[in-house]
């Protein structure tokens, strides 16, 4: 059976989320690569403010491709999660409650996870192009000067996902 749920995401709804779960996002979630999360953790380093809230927030690993006329969003298909994990432990510290992304997690991470009440979701790699039509809106929010790569906040409307790790570390893939 398919749960939905509202993002941003409270500590309560995670906890009812089991590894394994197919789950429909609708809501606010924000994109993030590989350069935004290097850009988070040097501000977070140098004692400075973040430009986005992350508490109770999802971060969705994509860079979404040109918008073509008539779509709120490009192509957005979920990138390796793994890329992310050296910076994903302190970005779990400051509340973020979500992530989704595809492939396996460190195991710094999926303990970030179950110390922080978050959860990692999974979402079919190559149907960016689908995934797309979820997106209602999006709108660049920090870092303009990366590109496909900043980060966006998108509206979303029953996003299929699944869950990969839920809070308590266990594990859903298909392939294991």
């Amino acid at each position: 059976m398919t749960q939905h749920i509202t993002a941003p995401l409270t500590a309560e709804a995670v906890k009812k989320l089991r590894a394994g779960d197919e789950i429909r996002i609708t809501g606010v979630i924000y994109t993030a690569r590989d350069a935004a999360h290097k850009k988070l953790c040097e501000l977070l380093d140098a004692g400075e403010s973040l430009p986005v809230d992350l508490r109770d927030q999802i971060i969705y690993y994509t860079g979404p491709a040109p918008t073509p006329p008539g779509y709120a969003i490009g192509s957005c298909g979920p990138t390796t999660s793994y890329r992310m994990d050296r910076y994903t432990p302190a970005l779990l510290r400051l509340g973020l409650r979500g992530m989704i992304g595809k492939g396996r997690r460190g195991q710094a991470v999926i303990d970030a996870i179950v110390e922080n009440t978050a959860v990692y979701f999974s979402a079919e790699g190559g149907c960016g192009a689908l995934l797309a039509n979820y997106v209602k809106a999006c709108e660049v929010v920090a870092f303009p000067e990366l590109g496909t790569e900043a980060i966006h906040r998108l509206e979303v409307e029953d996003f299929p996902v699944s869950v990969f790790c839920d809070c308590t570390g266990a594990i859903y893939s298909p392939y294991l």
